[in-house]
């Protein structure tokens, strides 16, 4: 069974910087993209960013130049460094993984994290 777990949301002012990680267990994390969605209250889900098995990155435009994605296969994790945060970068943070594909469908990804909150005050 595969598991994400996501950490590292919290409260923070706007221009501050945070890191999120999303640890995978039960699967093969070197064969997977790994995307992160963000999910406002009374919004649909949104995507952020994603890198696949190759490393390759696509970041949404609204992060774009904020946002880092980075992933470490020997430690099944991936990151999302955030900076320069705005308070319309608060939402419910989720990674998620799927198998050799390049997607940024949240419909496409099989597995799901629960998820970090994260709050930008102005």
């Amino acid at each position: 069974q595969v598991q994400l777990v996501e950490s590292g949301g919290g409260l923070v002012q706007a221009g501050d910087s945070l890191n999120l990680s999303c640890i995978v267990s039960g699967g093969s994390f070197p064969i997977y993209s790994m995307g992160w969605f963000r999910q406002a209250p009374g919004k649909e889900r949104q995507f952020v960013t994603y890198i696949t098995w190759t490393s390759r990155t696509v970041y949404a435009d609204s992060v774009q130049g904020r946002f880092t994605i980075s992933r470490d296969n020997a430690k099944s994790t991936v990151y999302l460094q955030m900076n320069s945060l705005k308070p319309e970068d608060t939402a419910v943070y989720y990674c998620a993984a799927v198998q050799f594909k390049e997607t940024m469908r949240n419909e496409a990804y099989h597995y799901w994290g629960q998820g970090t909150q994260v709050t930008v005050s102005s």
